[in-house]
This record gives structure tokens, C-alpha cells and sequence, in this order.
């Protein structure tokens, strides 16, 4: 296990978190989510394509012959998803979007590994897994219900 990756994932979603929480802000000061969430999404094309360009080698677009299309769709789910969670903020709250958005990535991530989606490595879930994510769904319904 390497300690510093899972640190550094936490990190990473602490700056989800305020990422995203910042794209609703922006759509809520406007009132519209939608504009909010094409601004940040351009800003965002900008800084993508510049840090693309640093690591620039010859032939590099080569590779893109042997991706089947439908992983390319990645950036438009992307973008419907931070859409998505930047309209929910306002209605729901950062405790409930965020608790609840944790509780997906894991049933998610959960499902990736057992069957080896997407080329994740396989890691079958047993039953002290489905354990975990009973009690992990428990602790999502009272984090966001209870008073």
C-alpha cells in the first residue's frame, strides 16, 4: 500500500470538492448553472491544452487510432456531470451532494473492480465488502438526514 497516493487522493478530493462547489457559486451568483458551468469548462479547455502542450512528443495523436469512440465521450460526460453538480449544491447543500457523490464513486469504483472494467485491475468484492457498503450507505442516509 502506498501510503502517500491515498494522501494524495484525499487532497484531490478536498479540490473536488471546492472545485466544484465554486463552478455552483459561479451559476448561482449569475443565476444560471448552466453558463457558469460553460465558463468554467472553457477556463478549463484553456489550462488542459496548455499543460498537453508541456508534455508534447512527435506522433503522440498516433495513439488516438486504436481508442474505441465511445471513451472519447469521457469529456462531455465530464462536463454534464460537473453541470449536474453544480446545479445540485444550491438545492441540496456541499454535506448532502458531496456525502452522497463519495457514496457513488465507491459503489462505482466497487463494480470497476470486481469485473475489471476499463482495464481496472480485478479486486472481487466479498462479502465484508457488501458489509462496508451497507454501513457506508447507513452513514450516508444519517450524515445527510439526521438532524
Amino acid at each position: 500500500m502506498k501510503l502517500q497516493f491515498y494522501l494524495f487522493t484525499v487532497l484531490l478530493g478536498i479540490v473536488l470538492a471546492v472545485h466544484l462547489a465554486m463552478n455552483g457559486k459561479v451559476g448561482s451568483v449569475i443565476n444560471n448553472a448552466r453558463v457558469g458551468n460553460a465558463v468554467f469548462w472553457c477556463i478549463g479547455a484553456c489550462a488542459a491544452v496548455l499543460i498537453g502542450l508541456t508534455g508534447w512528443q512527435s506522433g503522440v495523436l498516433s495513439g488516438f487510432k486504436q481508442v474505441h469512440p465511445l471513451l472519447l465521450t469521457a469529456g462531455a460526460l465530464g462536463a454534464c456531470l460537473v453541470f449536474a453538480i453544480a446545479w445540485m449544491l444550491p438545492h441540496v447543500g456541499a454535506r448532502g451532494v458531496f456525502i452522497t457523490l463519495i457514496a457513488g464513486q465507491v459503489l462505482g469504483g466497487m463494480a470497476l473492480s470486481h469485473f475489471g472494467w476499463l482495464d481496472s485491475p480485478i479486486q472481487k468484492v466479498g462479502p465484508l465488502n457488501i458489509i462496508g457498503a451497507i454501513v457506508m450507505v447507513g452513514g450516508v442516509y444519517l450524515s445527510t438526514y439526521s438532524r
